[in-house]
């Protein structure tokens, strides 16, 4: 389905406040706007939404992806520790991921993030395996749990 198809995006964002959600669907606006033959993958995990952005329809060459949380939303990079991050601004303790935390959209600096997409993007065009006809700029979701545990949210 094609990016402006955002009924399931918008049901599995319903439970999370407004503050949230207009973060989440801004970001998404961000990123959908700098790489518009990528598809966005959505998972509707137990304890987060999560969509993330990938030149391939396979989760393993995702680049960067939206979490959405209670209060807050982490934009990450899943290569975000190969990625240079003068400001240091990234977060983040495991071996690959990196994000950073968005309580309000002045927590976001585009300018900065761009500089990363940028990077991360290059890297997962390098890193992908070739495809024989890829798809391009669809929103396809890869799996909803069917239990959820969503901290603060009733």
């Amino acid at each position: 389905m094609p990016k402006e198809e955002v009924a399931d995006l918008m049901k599995f964002l319903l439970p999370y406040p407004d503050r949230v959600q207009a973060i989440a669907l801004w970001m998404r606006d961000f990123v959908w706007d700098l790489y518009p033959d990528a598809n966005e993958l959505i998972y509707d995990n137990y304890n987060a939404v999560a969509f993330g952005w990938s030149p391939t329809d396979r989760a393993g060459d995702v680049f960067c992806s939206i979490a959405v949380f209670s209060n807050h939303v982490n934009f990450g990079f899943n290569k975000g520790s190969e990625l240079d991050d003068p400001g240091k601004m990234l977060t983040g303790d495991g071996t690959m991921y990196r994000y950073i935390t968005v309580k309000h959209k002045e927590d976001f600096h585009e300018w900065y993030i761009k500089d990363l997409l940028a990077r991360a993007y290059e890297n997962a065009l390098k890193d992908m395996k070739p495809m024989k006809d890829p798809i391009k700029g669809q929103t396809i979701v890869k799996s909803i749990s069917p239990v959820k545990k969503r901290p603060g949210l009733k």
